[in-house]
């Protein structure tokens, strides 16, 4: 009786075994949980095409052109180019532009997450100030060009406006359609994209933090000073980098804009592009391009690094 009994699970219990088996597959994992990461896995394709067709090929294509000629022979002309004093000054005058777009658009876009930080997340006035911070931060291009030149252009409606009262903002030239007059389209989408980015951040700081301040006899100031701006400093840093290289690889609007000239590199890739003066040296605008990567791709490399130090806290 005894053996029977004994025998009677070890016969169930390998006669599970195969069916365990065949349930887990070779694998280990369970086949539904196969299937769903294979189905997943092809619902990335349509993704890995667009970066593959928009981002990666370009990318490999302008780099590869900036080391060859017209002919196809391989060149170092053009990445010497870069070190041309036009050249140069070209990529100075936009980082110096991005600088003070970023710079700008971070404080000011701060000052109103400030604000917004007191109102009621579900009320109408956030509501519609997130809501336009997401439409204004993706606003650019032609569009947004010509609504500077309709308001601020030389026959724009404010700009008459102003003549009337006996003030002319283009006494010393048409400074909108030049390297100064990028700061305020600029600024028109820099400062939502500030509020996007940096709203989360504060919006995560903890009421015990404040609670315990007041506790140990702080004030609002001295909660700001040793608490909330250490605290935010890293996700306000990441946030300026991100709007510096934002406002950096910007182009449309520069070239609807200012459309002569060619103040900044995107318009200068534009002219190496489509010049009618200057013959073969369109390879030039690969070397340009493979400047603007190695800029923009050290910046968001100090972002990521500053957004992990920033994501500690708030997670």
């Amino acid at each position: 009786m005894t053996s029977d009994t004994t025998a009677a699970p070890a016969a169930s219990r390998a006669g599970s075994e195969p069916r365990a088996s065949t349930r887990h597959g070779s694998g280990g994992a369970p086949l539904p949980a196969r299937l769903s990461r294979g189905l997943a896995a092809i619902g990335l394709v349509p993704f890995a095409a667009y970066l593959l067709l928009f981002l990666v090929l370009p990318t490999i294509l302008a780099v590869a052109t900036g080391f060859f000629t017209r002919d196809g022979a391989f060149t170092t002309n053009n990445i010497s180019a870069l070190w041309d004093p036009t050249v140069l000054l070209t990529f100075a005058n936009s980082a110096g532009l991005s600088l003070l777009t970023a710079a700008i658009g971070a404080i000011v876009g701060a000052l109103v997450c400030y604000a917004l930080l007191g109102m009621n997340p579900s009320g109408g006035v956030r509501t519609v100030i997130d809501a336009a911070s997401g439409v204004l931060a993706q606003t650019g291009g032609v569009m947004l060009a010509f609504m500077f030149i309709a308001t601020l252009g030389l026959r724009g409606v404010l700009t008459e406006l102003l003549k009337t009262f006996g003030v002319d903002p283009f006494a010393q030239g048409p400074w909108i359609y030049e390297l100064p007059g990028l700061i305020l389209p600029y600024l028109y989408f820099q400062i939502p994209l500030m509020v996007i980015t940096f709203m989360p951040a504060l919006s995560a700081l903890k009421p015990q933090w404040a609670e315990a301040n007041l506790t140990l006899g702080g004030t609002r100031a001295s909660f700001w000073l040793r608490i909330g701006i250490p605290v935010l400093a890293p996700a306000f840093l990441a946030s300026f980098l991100l709007l510096f290289a934002n406002a950096f690889s910007s182009y449309a609007t520069a070239a609807a804009l200012a459309s002569q000239g060619s103040q900044i590199v995107p318009l200068q890739i534009r002219a190496a592009l489509t010049s009618e003066t200057v013959l073969g040296r369109e390879n030039l605008a690969g070397a340009l391009a493979l400047g603007m990567i190695v800029v923009v791709g050290v910046v968001m490399w100090l972002y990521s690094l500053v957004q992990r130090r920033a994501a500690r806290w708030q997670s």
